[in-house]
């Protein structure tokens, strides 16, 4: 059971991460407003496009009628100036302008009189009409003369339109190039200053550990994620609220199961004293260890409770190095072997973790090598300066499939020392409420026999360095 304190840290880091990992708001609004931007661009261009397009086809067809009726009246002069000839006369162009267009003049029945050096009759219609008229190559303009007895038909190839367009649109078009890295720029500034307080609001929960339940300041928060921040806080209220009470319940609890079982543990030992010799001081005997049985199983209950009730988590950093000495030199005075301690020089190893909570993972540790390893063996404990704790025992080697179960609650190894079953199962609790990781081994590393319990804990970098560059 993962602790309450932890479980809402976790959830509100998820909430948060959301944001800027799996769905990050700000990577879609810039590329979603850019892409936006665009788009629009595209559309605009396509719809000035078309109006070009307009405006275009109408200049070219003034030009086309206004080059058509200056022609006119000087092909007319040409046809009756000159000499009979049965071939029609072709002119040359006088620009490089008017070499875009051909021309024919004909009569009203259809003969060719004057024609244009790059003219070729196929482009044009069988019979003079007036008028525009559009074919799959050309576009044709007709006007008439003397009284429609003379007819100029003009054709310009649609090409030259087309090409005209599409310049209109290229340059419609190259603005974009410097548009979309410019607004790529400008919309993530204006989404990065626009999410700032959201960033510090995530940043405040990402920092924080588990066992700071105070309420998070939310700042100028958005209005669509103030109401987010609003329950968070509220949440961390009714869970501190809870945590209290659990606390309280749990130490009301112990109370009233210690005072009678140490009432009871007293009365029989008395009666022990006082019970002639027999079967009944027999009975005393088993009653008390009984007794005694009961009383380490309550103690290791509350310590499991503890384990899974929450505060396993300081708010400060605390030296797991003064820790464990303080903690061994307290049970080498009741340790039924020699306990070696290795410590590590230099700066402190920091870690937020309860100090009861570690005196209690530490505790079962030991109490485990010593029920289970060879007596006249010693306990070897070290401590890293990367915060990896470690405790040895000598003894016989445990199977890999039992050594998988051994963290379970009431399950015990195959050495038939007395136990209740719990205190690796309180261990792997506690490691797992303050993010570390408790990982059995056996044979002992470097050893053919033996058994190996290593807790890695989270060093608190940002507070050692601190700590380092003060000393």
């Amino acid at each position: 059971m993962q602790p309450y304190a932890a479980w809402a840290i976790d959830w509100a880091r998820h909430e948060s991460g959301n944001m800027s990992a799996a769905v990050s708001l700000q990577k879609r609004l810039v590329v979603g407003l850019t892409m936006g931007i665009t788009l629009l661009w595209l559309v605009a261009t396509l719809v000035t496009g078309r109006l070009v397009q307009r405006e275009l086809d109408e200049a070219f067809d003034s030009a086309l009628q206004e080059t058509a009726q200056r022609l006119l009246p000087l092909a007319i002069l040409e046809i009756f100036n000159r000499e009979e000839t049965i071939a029609p006369q072709r002119i040359a162009p006088l620009n490089a302008q008017q070499a875009h267009f051909s021309y024919l003049v004909r009569d009203a029945g259809g003969k060719i009189l004057l024609q244009s050096i790059n003219a070729t009759p196929d482009i044009f219609t069988a019979r003079p009409k007036e008028g525009f008229t559009t074919t799959a190559t050309h576009r044709l303009y007709s006007a008439s003369a003397l009284r429609t007895t003379i007819f100029i038909d003009i054709a310009e190839p649609l090409h030259y339109r087309r090409a005209a367009i599409w310049d209109a649109i290229i340059a419609l078009l190259q603005p974009l190039l410097l548009l979309i890295p410019l607004s790529l720029l400008g919309v993530w500034l204006l989404v990065h200053l626009s999410l700032r307080s959201v960033r510090s609001y995530r940043d405040a929960i990402e920092e924080r550990g588990a066992g700071d339940l105070s309420p998070i300041e939310a700042g100028q928060l958005p209005a669509e994620i103030s109401p987010l921040a609003d329950a968070v806080n509220h949440l961390m209220e009714r869970l501190r609220c809870a945590l209290d009470a659990e606390r309280s319940f749990t130490a009301n609890s112990a109370h009233e199961l210690r005072t009678p079982l140490a009432a009871a543990l007293a009365q029989i030992q008395r009666l022990h004293r006082e019970a002639p010799e027999g079967p009944l001081q027999a009975r005393i005997t088993q009653i008390e260890a009984s007794l005694r049985d009961l009383s380490r199983l309550s103690e290791k209950l509350m310590q499991l409770a503890k384990a899974e009730g929450g505060g396993l988590l300081s708010e400060t950093p605390q030296d797991l190095a003064a820790l464990l000495e303080f903690i061994v030199q307290d049970l080498r005075r009741s340790a039924t072997a020699a306990i070696q301690l290795t410590l590590p020089a230099g700066a402190p190893v920091l870690a937020t973790i309860d100090p009861d909570a570690f005196a209690i993972l530490l505790r079962n540790l030991i109490e485990n090598g010593l029920k289970h390893g060879t007596p006249e063996a010693a306990i070897e404990i070290s401590l890293s300066s990367a915060a990896l704790l470690t405790v040895i025992n000598a003894g016989p080697v445990v199977p890999v499939p039992m050594l998988a179960r051994l963290t379970g609650r009431f399950t015990r190894g195959d050495s038939g020392a007395d136990g209740s079953g719990l205190g690796l199962a309180i261990a792997k609790t506690i490691a797992s409420g303050v993010g570390a990781t408790l990982t059995l081994t056996s044979p002992a590393t470097g050893r053919h026999d033996g058994f190996e319990a290593c807790v890695q804990f989270k060093i608190d970098t940002r507070k050692r360095i601190k700590a380092e560059f003060s000393t």
